[in-house]
């Protein structure tokens, strides 16, 4: 799993699909052909100041992470581009539920790509 480092990259996840879930948004969409590396997958977390100070942003972004890295090797598509964005009760969120939201806007995140590329397709 790569990560995100650059504005582009998070504006280009945040104008594709967006699920809210719980105690996180997911933002996702493919990766660009030019910066696709070998079959990754690429990951990146955000926090806005409006979470907390930068203490509480930290520790947001350290479980989305955690949660990522057991999540997306399993759930997430090889080419994608995946944004975790914390919300307001993501640190107080038990990590199991934390899990859970992640799995559900996975899973309609990916319901949805699927809808969108077989409507390019008719």
């Amino acid at each position: 799993m790569e990560r995100l480092k650059t504005r582009a990259d998070f504006l280009r996840a945040a104008r594709g699909i967006r699920r809210v879930e719980g105690a996180i948004t997911l933002e996702t969409c493919p990766t660009p052909a030019d910066q696709a590396s070998g079959g990754a997958l690429r990951a990146g977390f955000t926090a806005s100041k409006k979470i907390g100070n930068a203490v509480i942003r930290n520790r947001a972004k350290r479980r989305l992470r955690a949660a990522a890295s057991q999540l997306l090797p399993l759930l997430g598509r090889v080419g994608h581009d995946y944004v975790l964005v914390a919300r307001g009760t993501t640190v107080a969120r038990p990590f199991a539920a934390l899990l859970l939201d992640i799995t559900t806007a996975l899973k309609a995140a990916h319901k949805k790509l699927d809808a969108k590329a077989g409507e390019g397709h008719g």
